[in-house]
């Protein structure tokens, strides 16, 4: 053999750089010790991200699918104990921001309704520069490290050689994936969650992921972790309706977004942070601040709030806003600092690196929605795009003929690092399995059940035996019921017993109500038909009209129905124009005598249910119900039978569904 054939089947056998140089770890970065900061120098880290922000043009490689809306952002009270940052030291200052929601793994063309995690980017145009808090609606991610993220997403697209499936996890690559990488069990369990299928972003949550810190005026740091909590409760769809919403509206969150904005319903969120000061980082048993696959039981550390994000304006343009807004997480302001999360460390470098193909050049922070409100000065020039004209002889520094830095500016805080340069994970990042356990623990009896169904939905789709089988080994760490749960459903060998339960449990985590929230711009369908009794469905009207709640009249077809007094009443929409799954109620009003024998309604009615949502009828309406097979007598809060059914649609609104129907007998 010549040497050459030797040294080709040398290389055959190993992961190699673009430039052939053999490759010996390519899932930890290069770090100054095992928790130090990601190093420049990690030549291997740099082109793998690299090459990955520049796979798709123009489109964004994730979070493709969004929508975003205008805002203004006040905090309650001066944080100066904390930081120096302007926009959270002036209770006066209104700082305008703009906010982008969207999916993570679909494309633009997608829906707006699957299995996913969602984005939840904020950019604080302050009188300091932009500050983007760029985020989640998930409080923990995948992986621990930036330089194993485009593996992440190339196991979650779809398969590269049929492209396919569009937006959806329920598919062999991925699960190969994360069965190989343990760390992505906590997200795993979140993202088989209901968090993964809001019923709007305006009852979202948002999660700045990371572990950041503050820095105030002594220069003092505080770790700090960001959450968004929306004034209308945190809500979400079930599957199945997420499912038919894709058919039926698949622009169903940014269509809700943008009708309530222009209807005046303006959404909110009030950002709270868990402060951490510095002494107390490692006194959290089993958690590493630097680890983004972790988060902080409120239990441990409260959220304090700190201030209230409104959006109250819609785009003027989509593409010139929504789609050419560029977010990085090394967007920051003096007062706000980072940590040596290795996740967060890729980011600096990748967000940075995407905008270059995605908008074309180094000058995009010169378009309208990137823009900082203050003046931009520095000795940046040319390049593609150059929107402006600069003045003056002088483009380097030090000079003496124009502007000079007066040293006021942003400055990093001091902080030590010292270590070998290795390419290691922390010892303090071992633990994959105890948060997903807890997040388990936290949940309600429903939401476990909605969480076996989405690993069996998902899992039911790998066509690898040996997949499913490694993800039930993994959840038998996590839990044994739930293994055994999933196991079952899959056509796996039930796993024996490997580990005890810590017992562990935080309140916060869970989506079950505690207490009645706000039904403002929560929607009501009417079922209307010759006959119907016009003062009945008035009244109605009104009643839930005064509490914020939409009502939307429902016909055979569109125009207008006959009423009992003989009178023509128009309604909203035809009936077969929409479907349950886009209301948050269903409504069968008395005098009706057709729809009992209408297939669309009964199915309305039974789909409603089906899904937990409040439903309610009254004198004929309710044979509607029985032929929906839906039984008039059990004790539902949320089924209101009777001639005055407003306060009780109120009240099961309130409490967003009702998930212990037995729903068994009701038709699919």
């Amino acid at each position: 053999m010549t040497a050459t054939s030797d040294h080709r089947a040398f290389n055959e056998a190993a992961l190699t750089t673009d430039q052939g140089i053999p490759v010996a770890d390519t899932d930890n970065s290069l770090r100054a010790g095992a928790r130090g900061p990601s190093l420049l120098e990690d030549f291997h880290l740099r082109e793998k991200l690299m090459r990955f922000d520049h796979e798709r043009i123009p489109e964004r490689v994730v979070h493709a699918r969004g929508a975003g809306a205008h805002g203004v952002f006040k905090i309650y009270e001066p944080l100066d104990e904390y930081t120096t940052a302007d926009f959270l030291t002036d209770p006066d200052a209104e700082t305008p921001v703009f906010v982008r929601f969207s999916t993570v793994q679909g494309s633009r063309g997608s829906t707006d309704t699957p299995r996913d995690v969602r984005g939840f980017a904020t950019k604080f145009y302050t009188r300091q520069g932009n500050f983007d808090l760029v985020g989640n609606n998930m409080p923990v991610f995948f992986i621990q490290d930036g330089i194993k993220f485009p593996d992440l997403v190339h196991a979650l697209k779809p398969e590269p050689h049929h492209e396919m499936p569009q937006v959806a996890s329920a598919h062999d690559t991925f699960w190969d994936f994360v069965t190989l990488q343990p760390e992505t069990m906590h997200h795993l369990i979140w993202l088989m969650s209901d968090r993964a299928l809001p019923r709007s972003y305006r009852m979202m949550q948002g999660f700045g992921v990371h572990t950041f810190r503050l820095v105030n005026g002594h220069g003092r740091s505080t770790f700090v972790k960001f959450h968004w909590t929306p004034a209308l409760g945190t809500h979400s769809l079930v599957f199945d309706e997420a499912q038919k919403i894709s058919g039926k509206d698949p622009d169903f969150n940014r269509r809700d977004l943008w009708e309530a904005i222009e209807a005046g319903n303006f959404p909110s969120w009030e950002l709270g942070v868990q402060f951490i000061p510095s002494e107390r980082a490692f006194e959290f048993d089993d958690i590493d601040l630097l680890d983004a696959t972790k988060l902080i039981p409120e239990e441990l550390v409260p959220v304090t709030p700190v201030g209230r994000l409104t959006l109250n304006r819609n785009p003027d343009n989509f593409f010139a806003e929504t789609e050419q807004v560029a977010f990085s997480v090394g967007n920051i302001v003096p007062g706000i600092d980072f940590t040596d999360d290795p996740l967060l460390q890729a980011r600096l470098f990748s967000y940075l690196d995407t905008q270059l193909t995605r908008l074309g050049g180094p000058n995009f922070a010169q378009l309208p929605i990137n823009r900082p409100r203050v003046p931009v000065r520095n000795h940046q020039q040319d390049g593609f795009h150059q929107q402006r004209v600069p003045v003056g002889r002088a483009n380097y520094s030090p000079n003496s003929l124009g502007t000079q830095d007066d040293g006021a500016g942003f400055t990093h805080h001091p902080e030590l690092v010292d270590g070998p340069k290795e390419r290691k994970r922390s010892v303090t990042f071992a633990d994959h399995y105890s948060q997903a356990t807890l997040f388990w623990n936290s949940m309600s009896a429903w939401e476990r059940e909605h969480i076996v169904a989405a690993y069996r939905f998902e899992l039911g789709k790998v066509t690898t035996m040996a997949i499913r089988v490694r993800m039930v080994e993994h959840l038998n760490r996590v839990d044994h019921d739930l293994a055994v749960a999933v196991a079952a459903g899959i056509g796996v060998e039930e796993p024996v017993k490997s580990v005890d339960n810590h017992g562990r449990a935080s309140a916060a985590l869970s989506q079950a109500p505690t207490s009645p929230g706000p039904v403002t711009t929560r929607k009501v369908a009417v079922l209307m038909g010759d006959g119907v009794s016009a003062r009945w469905v008035a009244g109605l009207s009104e009643n839930l009209a005064e509490h914020g709640v939409t009502v939307e009249l429902l016909g055979p077809v569109d125009g207008t129905v006959d009423t009992d007094d003989g009178l023509p009443m128009e309604v909203t929409r035809a009936m077969s124009t929409v479907a349950s799954v886009v209301y948050d109620a269903v409504v069968v009003p008395d005098g009706v005598l057709s729809l009992a024998a209408d297939g669309l309604a009964v199915q309305f009615a039974a789909e409603a249910y089906k899904h937990g949502k409040p439903v309610a009828a009254a004198g004929t309406g309710e044979d509607v119900l029985l032929r929906a097979h839906i039984r008039l007598d059990a004790e539902d809060p949320a089924l209101i039978l009777g001639d005055a059914p407003a306060a009780g649609l109120l009240a099961a609104l309130a409490v967003h569904r009702n998930f212990a129907r037995d729903i068994a007998a009701i038709p699919a």
